[in-house]
């Protein structure tokens, strides 16, 4: 947001590239904790996947055009061949890193890793207990980019009310002042803004 200029009065801003930019580095940090630059890869990766997505929705549709070896249907294929790759790269790591003792269990990428390895314990390396690497991948993918747009859409709508109920604006501004100061906002005191949870809820 280092672009923004204060001018007098109102003036229309395009703050979503933000709010991807935010979602995607809180989910990263949830999904996969410490891998959060090989996370800003993907992401990157992602944005370019869906540009190219968007470009083929908006193509008149021919059956069979998705199989041909199109510029754009290369790059798509390699995209998700680099994603896959980097989150294999992730997976394979932490959960190197973990039997070292060396990673913590803080996102959702250790907490499966360490679910799979107690079942494998516990029942055996039979079959089907626990999760295969590529189910262990395509859930931190899921989690990942649907909490990406979602949370990106949540933020946004929040904004747009915000925006039509100024007096809502305000009194939520005075008291995360009155409760935070100039501190940093703390988790445990968030149950303490009574009118940001009864606005928003």
């Amino acid at each position: 947001m280092g672009k923004v200029v204060l001018v007098e009065g109102s003036r229309e801003l395009d703050v979503w590239p933000e709010l991807q930019n935010l979602t995607g580095d809180v989910m990263s940090r949830a999904v996969f904790g410490s891998s959060y630059e090989e996370a800003r890869q993907i992401f990157q990766l992602q944005n370019d996947q869906t540009i190219l997505l968007s470009h083929v929705i908006q193509s008149v549709y021919i059956p069979g055009l998705r199989f041909l070896p199109t510029k754009r249907n290369n790059r798509m294929k390699e995209i998700d061949k680099e994603v896959q790759a980097l989150l294999r790269w992730i997976v394979n790591k932490r959960e190197k890193d973990m039997k070292a003792g060396e990673a913590s269990n803080d996102d959702l990428l250790a907490l499966l890793i360490e679910s799979n390895r107690k079942d494998i314990q516990e029942y055996g390396n039979k079959k089907n207990v626990g999760l295969s690497i590529e189910e262990v991948i395509e859930e931190c993918r899921i989690f990942y980019f649907a909490g990406k747009e979602t949370t990106s859409v949540l933020l946004a709508w929040t904004m747009v009310v915000l925006s039509m109920h100024s007096n809502w604006q305000m009194q939520a501004r005075e008291e995360v002042l009155q409760v935070f100061g100039n501190n940093n906002p703390e988790f445990d005191v968030l149950s303490h803004l009574k009118n940001c949870n009864h606005d928003f809820v």
